[in-house]
């Protein structure tokens, strides 16, 4: 059976996040270049916002022919309503699914970042993890997630009084498990164990792949924290992947 989730269990998986932060310390141009994957990702949300925002006026009205015939007042209030849905839409959107993306678009970036911290904790470095075209199928599966999940989160939040509490409590704890399971991967995989066998191995210690996953997502929540925290959740993922492996201890 595998053990509860425990107060320590939690702690160490924050803490295996923040000790990813070592290396701006010990590989800061390998860190730097963990960057770019969500530099890239946000350079595209940013164009794609700013062409909708052009086109924002076309598409409302391609959307809403039915008011061509109504009165300026009553179809310009559609319009805007349907103006703001799109805005609102595309928002939402690109904030569940900006993770997915960069872990798909980083894939190349964060193998390397990967394999530098498998190296500084000694030992041999495993083989190689996930293929690209499975990382990326992993980070669309992480993305319609992420929707489904938002589409959870709006239901709880139209319950009385705890809606809005309970569901982003249950939002940030899921996701958060689920990105941790992504990050996971790569090491795991490494070793040889497939998605049954990696799941037992998180199940193990569930506090600490919770407390590691829903400190990451955590950081998503503070402005460009998305950008900045991916290469050191990759450094944490790949310590506490030994950790609940019960491998040698670190050397840091």
């Amino acid at each position: 059976m595998p053990e509860p989730m425990t107060e320590r269990g939690v702690a160490l998986g924050v803490r295996r996040l923040a000790d990813g932060a070592s290396s701006w310390r010990t590989r800061p141009r390998l860190m730097v270049l963990g960057l770019v994957p969500a530099l890239i990702v946000l350079v595209i949300v940013l164009a794609s916002f700013v062409a909708l925002l052009l086109n924002l006026t076309g598409l409302a009205d391609w959307l809403t022919p039915f008011a061509d015939d109504w009165g300026a007042s009553m179809r310009g209030v559609v319009r805007v309503g349907v103006a703001l849905v799109l805005l609102v839409g595309f928002i939402v959107i690109a904030s569940v699914t900006f993770t997915g993306l960069t872990l798909a678009v980083g894939d190349p970036f964060y193998e390397r970042i990967w394999r530098a911290t498998e190296a500084d904790l000694g030992g041999p470095v495993p083989d190689d993890g996930p293929s690209w075209w499975r990382s990326v199928l992993d980070a669309c599966v992480l993305m319609a997630i992420g929707l489904a999940l938002t589409l959870l989160v709006v239901l709880l939040g139209l319950l009385p009084f705890v809606g809005a509490v309970a569901g982003a409590v249950l939002g940030t704890a899921i996701s958060g498990r689920l990105l941790a399971g992504e990050l996971l991967s790569r090491p795991l995989a490494a070793r040889g164990l497939d998605r049954r066998a990696q799941a037992e191995v998180l199940r193990r210690d569930r506090g600490a792949v919770l407390g590691f996953g829903v400190a990451t997502q955590a950081c998503f929540l503070i402005p460009l924290g998305g950008i900045a925290i991916m290469p050191v959740a990759v450094v944490g993922a790949t310590r506490l992947a030994r950790d609940l492996l019960g491998e040698a201890p670190l050397k840091s």
